[in-house]
């Protein structure tokens, strides 16, 4: 079973997107949130389920949808997932992984 671990970036866009919702909806936007953790939780036994966005030297770059949002994830072994950030699908994920 592999650890998640969740970069600053990454944490700063769950922040943006929480943000974001809010303005609209606080419950909903804590809801989001909560969805989103979950849905990476399954990267714990099944890193490779999400799509291959890119090989790097550090490991593969893969992308697990969630509604409109992309979790863009690396896996650094076996037993580490870094969650690298989390954008929405109308971003342009090229212009923050050139």
């Amino acid at each position: 079973m592999a650890e998640i671990r969740w970069t600053l970036e990454a944490a700063k866009w769950l922040q943006d997107i929480h943000d974001y919702i809010a303005q609209e909806n606080p419950n909903a936007s804590q809801n989001v949130i909560s969805d989103i953790h979950e849905k990476a939780q399954i990267l714990r036994n099944f890193p490779q389920i999400g799509y291959l966005y890119r090989s790097e030297p550090e490991g593969d770059i893969r992308i697990l949808l969630y509604g409109h949002y992309r979790i863009t994830y690396l896996i650094k072994n076996q037993d580490t997932v870094e969650i690298l950030g989390v954008f929405h699908g109308a971003l342009d994920i090229d212009k923050y992984f050139p």
